[in-house]
Parts: structure tokens; sequence; C-alpha cells
């Protein structure tokens, strides 16, 4: 019995030597894989968790670049960078949003728009980090709040940056303006250059050379604490600010370009023949663009949207007009470089014309006809119907060729965004198009500049400047030099020109006399503008709104405004030396010599002979009266 009990002691040290054993085993066994997984999180997997834990404490803050300026030919700045004061509320030293805005709002105007934009923008933002509630604060503002500052903990006043357009209405369409960065536009930019940017070009140069004008983002290595904050500044990158730009733009000119159109719909383009600068371009209405800036209101935008004149559309760019009777010089040079028409052949007027086999008559301006012309008085008096037979006898084909060569039915690329290429008519475009035949009746209609045939003011400039250097076409361009910084060089943009095919000085002669007769004589059609201290060549024009019918008589006393004729005028001077061409349209105007050509003579004068333009309004300035206009319906 008693050995029993000494045998079953044996066991059970035995099973418990077993079971300790088991049991070191078992903490052997996960030291070992503690061990090994320290050995992998410390040793092998060291970098990359070093990399994030800097990243919890080091981070890199974007420096978003300086935008360059743009000034015009003389220096004239005609978009700036000025400091702007923001309204900013730091949430998380707020307890009651609501209230703390409605207290602020006692001191300083807060409208619905301010309120939506602080909402959109609170929760993109961290807590401890300023959310604008009120933008571009004035002076007396500013010194309100100060005031009263004390009474409101994690409001502050914080300064930046902000695009300023000194100019005004004056380059809205020429220069453009910034804007926030959509969610459209946020897809197709380079969103590491932009980190730290919220504005980009919308329109006009800002938009064309917005690569030029941004810049560079920099950037800063910064140590925060666990809940984001900046506790010390290291590693910087200096950003690259944007390129300056020199247009050829010239403010004065412009200023007396939109004097001379006054408050009329229409558009005046300005170039300098030799370089092919553009030196005005003016498109009226106009607009301010300064509230575009900082976002504008509903009501506002609206406002200019719904606006019958259309303030916000760029005529000089985007008007796409019948070009009328200010193409018939060129129908007249294609016409003697094909060999179809003779400078001296008369051809008769008798008031109409018809085709061979056909009852239509293709009335000519003058009902009882201009009788036997030659090309050089054909183009003075407009003989619609000379150049009816014209269009015949050179066909659709050849008009299109020589047309095309000055420019028209494509883009100049003037390097401005937006601008529209206009349409020169053809068989395989009214197929592609409309899916119909073309007609020999449409041939003559082009041969006049009206029908289907549409031209920018822009192209009409460009083309008579090409006119005017007897057969080279030098593109349009708005940027004369860019510059990397103040005190840097300025860096000159290259003309790109190409000839016309057309090189017999002979053709070009009785181009340019004709125009040149057109206003200096005794039949000219702009004859009133012809100017004692130096000689213009032009075209008139007067293009149709809708279509008279057969047995019709267009009287413009009992036509509703808006349908009236669209008066046109393209020219040159001096004529031996020309140093500006310019391109006028009036829209509803009526007559191009009685209405346009006025208007390109007054510019003439201003970059010629240095006139100033007094605006032609009861007030002493007209811009500054369409600005106070403009500003009441963005205020409103």
């Amino acid at each position: 019995m008693l050995a029993e009990v000494f045998t079953d002691q044996r066991g059970e040290k035995r099973l418990f030597r077993i079971r300790a054993l088991f049991l070191a085993l078992i903490v052997i066994l996960g030291l070992a894989l503690i061990g090994m997984r320290l050995f992998h999180l410390q040793v092998t997997r060291h970098t990359h968790f070093t990399t994030l834990s800097d990243g919890n404490r080091i981070k890199i803050q974007p420096m978003p670049p300086t935008r360059g300026l743009i000034y015009d030919r003389n220096g004239v700045l005609l978009a700036d960078n000025v400091p702007s004061y923001a309204l900013t509320i730091e949430p998380e030293k707020i307890a009651d949003l609501e209230s703390t805005i409605a207290e602020l709002s006692t001191l300083v105007p807060i409208s619905e728009l301010d309120r939506e934009r602080f909402r959109r923008l609170l929760p993109q933002r961290r807590r401890f980090e300023g959310v604008p509630i009120r933008l571009d604060l004035s002076e007396v503002e500013r010194a309100r709040f100060a005031v009263q500052s004390h009474r409101f903990p994690g409001v502050e006043i914080a300064a930046e940056l902000s695009r300023f357009y000194p100019q005004g209405l004056h380059t809205a369409h020429v220069v453009g303006y910034v804007g926030r960065i959509n969610q459209q536009e946020l897809e197709r930019i380079d969103r590491s250059n932009y980190a730290g940017s919220s504005h980009l070009g919308k329109v006009g140069v800002e938009k064309y050379h917005e690569a030029w004008l941004h810049g560079h983002v920099g950037y800063q290595q910064v140590v925060v604490n666990a809940r984001g904050r900046i506790l010390e500044r290291r590693e910087e990158k200096t950003p690259v600010s944007g390129r300056d730009l020199h247009l050829f733009l010239d403010m004065n000119l412009q200023r007396d370009a939109a004097a001379a159109l006054g408050d009329r719909r229409g558009a005046v383009v300005a170039i300098e023949p030799e370089t092919g600068g553009v030196l005005a371009m003016v498109s009226s209405p106009s607009y301010d663009p300064n509230p575009f800036v900082g976002g504008i209101g509903f009501k506002a935008f609206a406002a200019l949207r719904d606006d019958i004149d259309r303030p916000l559309y760029d005529r000089a760019i985007r008007g796409q007009y019948p070009p009328g009777s200010t193409i018939k010089q060129f129908i007249a040079l294609g016409g003697l470089a094909s060999g179809v028409a003779r400078a001296r052949e008369g051809k008769h007027c008798g008031g109409y014309f018809q085709l061979p086999g056909h009852s239509h008559r293709y009335r000519c301006w003058r009902a009882r006809g201009h009788g036997s012309l030659a090309m050089e008085d054909a183009i003075v008096q407009s003989c619609d119907v000379y150049f009816y037979r014209l269009a015949h006898d050179m066909g659709i084909e050849r008009m299109n060729k020589y047309l095309a060569e000055f420019g028209f039915g494509r883009p100049t690329g003037a390097v401005i965004a937006g601008e529209l290429g206009g349409l020169l008519p053809s068989p395989e475009w009214k197929r592609r198009a409309r899916n119909q035949p073309w007609f020999p009746g449409e041939t003559l209609i082009v041969g006049i500049g009206q029908g289907a045939f549409l031209a920018t003011p822009l192209q009409l400039a460009a083309a008579t400047a090409a006119a005017a250097n007897r057969g080279v076409y030098v593109q349009p361009r708005l940027v004369n030099a860019t510059r990397s910084g103040l005190g840097e060089p300025l860096e000159p943009t290259a003309a790109q020109q190409r000839h016309l095919s057309d090189k017999d000085p002979a053709h070009w002669q009785v181009i340019i006399d004709a125009m040149t007769n057109v206003v200096e004589g005794r039949r000219g059609t702009a004859r009133r503008i012809h100017h004692q201290d130096y000689r213009i060549a032009g075209k008139t024009g007067t293009s149709q709104v809708f279509t008279i019918g057969q047995n019709e008589t267009y009287n413009e006393a009992e036509i509703d405004e808006r349908l009236r004729d669209h008066a046109l005028f393209v020219g040159f001077a001096p004529v031996d030396n020309p140093r500006i061409a310019v391109a006028v349209i009036i829209e509803n105007g009526g007559s191009g010599g009685a209405t346009a050509a006025p208007v390109a003579r007054a510019v003439m004068d201003s970059w010629l002979l240095d006139q100033r333009v007094v605006p032609a309004t009861d007030d002493a300035d007209e811009t500054d009266a369409r600005s106070a206009m403009v500003a009441r319906r963005v205020n409103e």
C-alpha cells in the first residue's frame, strides 16, 4: 500500500516535468516569434517605418508662386497682384459658429454668398486653419474689426495677394481674368504644380498664357505635432514666379477705340502691319472683370449673362459676321492672280445680274446700276454686279483658295483663348454640314461677302494688314515680350509670317490704289474720312442681318434696330508707309462709310497724330460711367 503511494508521487513528478517542459517550449517559441517580429519591424522594415514616422512629424507644405504681371507696350499695368485682406475664422477656437458670424456681420457686411462659400470651404480645412468668411475687406472695415477684435478670439484678418485689373472694362475681353479652380479644371491641371494655388486664367491672355503666368510651385518642410499644428520650419525650395508679359497693346489707343465706339455694340481691332502686333482690341459693351476674381454672385452674373447687349461676348475674336464688301479687294486680287480678270477691263452694271438660264435677279446696292466699270472703280464704288460677274467667272474653288490665303476660314492664332475661325463656305463644307449640293447662286453671294461666309474682326484686320504689306501675312500676336522678373531683360517673341502666292507688284498696286480712292477719291464710299495729314486706304462694307425678298425693298426706318444691317470698315494708313491696319464692325450700324469708317479714322488719328478721342457722352468720362453701371449690377 505504501509502495503504491510512492509510485504515484513519482508519476506526478514526471507529469509535472513534462508539462513544465511543454510550457517552456511554448514560452520559448512565443519569445522567438516576438523576436522575429521585432527584427522584421525594427531591422528589415526600418527604412519604411522611419519614413512613415517622419511623415507624421514632418510635412511638405506647398508655397504657391506669385503670378506674373501683364503690361501694355508702354509699361502700363493691365493685370496686377495687390494685397487682399480676408476675415478668417479658426473653427477650433469658436464654440458657436453661427452666433459668431451673426455678431461679425454687425461690424462687417457678410452676404449670403460669403456664408455659402464659408460652408463649402469648412469641411475642406483642418479645424485649426483659418477659413475665410469675408474677402476683400476695405480699410474702414479692417479698422472697424480691429477695434472690436478682442471680442472675437479665433477670428483674424489674413493678407494674401489677389489679382486686380486696374484698367477694368477696357481690357476685360483681351486680358481676361482669373477665377477659382473648379472641379473640371482640377481634373486636367498638374495638381502638384497648383498645390497651394486657388486660381487660374479663365479667358483671354490670362487663360492662353497660363503656363507662363502661373510659374512653378515651391515647398517647405515643416515639423508638426499630432494635431497638425506647425512647430518648426526646415528646408524649403523657393517657388518660381510666373513670367511678366508685355503686350503690343497700347492703353491710350485702347481707350480711344472704346471711346470712338461709344455705347454702340461692335468691335475694333488695330494691328501693326510690320510686326503683327495687336495695338488695340475692343469689344463693346464690356464688363468689369474684377468681381470674377473672388467669385461673382449669382444675381450679378445673371445680370451680365442675360443682358440683351451681351457684354460677356467678345465680339473681336468670337463675333462671326458676314464681311460684306470689305472682302471685295481680296476677291479682285484673286481674279488678277488667276488670270480671270484684267484691271482695265470694263464690266457693265445695270442694277442687277442674272445667271444664264435663270430668272432670279441678284441686285446691286445701287438700283439704277453703275454703268461700265473697271476693277478699280468697282472697288471704289463697291459695285455688287461687278463682283457677281467676277465670282461667277472665278468659281467657288478659286475664290476659296485666295480668300484662305488671307486667313479666312480658320483662327488667326493670335495667342488668345476663345478665338473662332469664322466660315469660308465651299461645296465640300455644305455637303458635310448640311448634306446639300452647292448652287451657282451661292458663289455669287460669297463674292460680295454675304450668305454663309463669316469672318471675325480680328481676321479682317489681319487680312488688311497683309494687303498693307503687299502680300506678306504676319500672324497677329498680343505678346511682344516676356520677362522672368523685375530687373531681368525682356525676351521678345518671334513673329510668324508667310508670303501670299501672288507676288506681282502690279496686282497689289491696283488693289491698294483702289482702296486709297475709296477714301481719297471723289466717288469713294468712305470719302468723308479723308485726312489732309496722311492718306488712308480702306474699304467699306454693309452686311445683311436677314434676307430681303426678290421684290422687297430695304427700308431702315421700318426695321427693328437689331435687324438693321451691320456696318463695317477695314483700312490702313499711311498708304505709303503703313503703320496701322484697322477693322471696325458696328452691329446694326447701317452704312459702313457713315458709321464704321469714322470710328476707324478716330483710331488712326489717335495712333498717327496722338489725338485723343473724346467719349461721345454727356459725362466727362463715358468709361467711368459704364464702369459704375457694371459695378451697380455686381452689387445688386
